[in-house]
């Protein structure tokens, strides 16, 4: 991730291209083009191209908030990616597309949330729980079909799981019973945590992404300007340099 200036933009109904780095869509396929050279501490040129094919392409959309400032768009929650890097990173497997789209901050009206992908026999189970700022609550299972098609599913309770390195609260959805646990680590941050997590939905075991996010930490001004030294600013970058 690299933060650049407006003149570093540019967008067409099928390419959005940021930089040197783009996404476009190529015959139904998501064609990812990386040019970056990542953060510290180990400061390196990141390139390559990540494919997404999706089963499907859903309509969904779901507000996580009553108003509608916030807003979760699983665009394909179930799709093949094909993964070509430099530093040696080449597999394919599962893969999802989905965006969240919102009008306040987050931490302006959730104080922690939770959310897990995972494969399903039939395509993917999605959950997201999350603890609102008014005292409210979501918690809202999704399946999707391979052709698009979704439906709310019931939810299996929640299970706790480890704590990251940073002491970071994490649970998920699992079938009573079946502790959940993380089979590998993919962002560990003070505020948040990214991994691959087994667990058990309606009986079947599976492997997916899940994500936990503490927004009380991310407000923290102790803590945010740590974002400034993960994330690159190349401000006065333009495509006429």
């Amino acid at each position: 991730m690299t933060d650049r200036g407006e003149r570093a933009l540019r967008t067409s109904r099928d390419v959005f291209q940021v930089g040197p780095s783009s996404m476009r869509w190529v015959g139904g396929r998501l064609v990812i083009d990386v040019d970056e050279i990542s953060s510290l501490p180990l400061i390196s040129r990141v390139r390559g191209r990540i494919t997404v094919t999706p089963s499907a392409v859903t309509g969904v959309e779901m507000p996580l908030i009553g108003d509608g400032t916030h807003i979760w768009r699983p665009f394909a929650p179930t799709s093949h990616i094909e993964v070509d890097l430099n530093r040696g990173w080449q597999w394919t497997g599962h893969g999802y597309f989905d965006a969240n789209f919102g009008t306040r901050a987050l931490e302006q009206d959730f104080s922690y949330w939770t959310w897990g992908r995972f494969p399903h026999r039939r395509g993917s189970v999605c959950f997201y729980d999350a603890a609102r700022r008014d005292g409210s609550e979501l918690a809202v299972g999704v399946r999707f079909e391979k052709d698009g098609r979704a439906e709310v599913t019931p939810a299996p309770p929640k299970a706790r799981m480890n704590r990251t390195l940073w002491a970071l609260r994490r649970e998920t959805r699992a079938d009573a019973g079946f502790r959940p646990h993380q089979v590998k680590a993919m962002l560990d941050a003070p505020f948040y945590s990214r991994s691959a997590v087994r667990t058990k939905i309606h009986g079947d075991e599976t492997v997916g992404v899940h994500e936990a996010l503490d927004l009380n930490r991310f407000a923290s001004p102790l803590l945010k300007p740590m974002l400034a030294v993960r994330v690159p600013r190349r401000a006065g970058w333009s495509f006429e340099d």
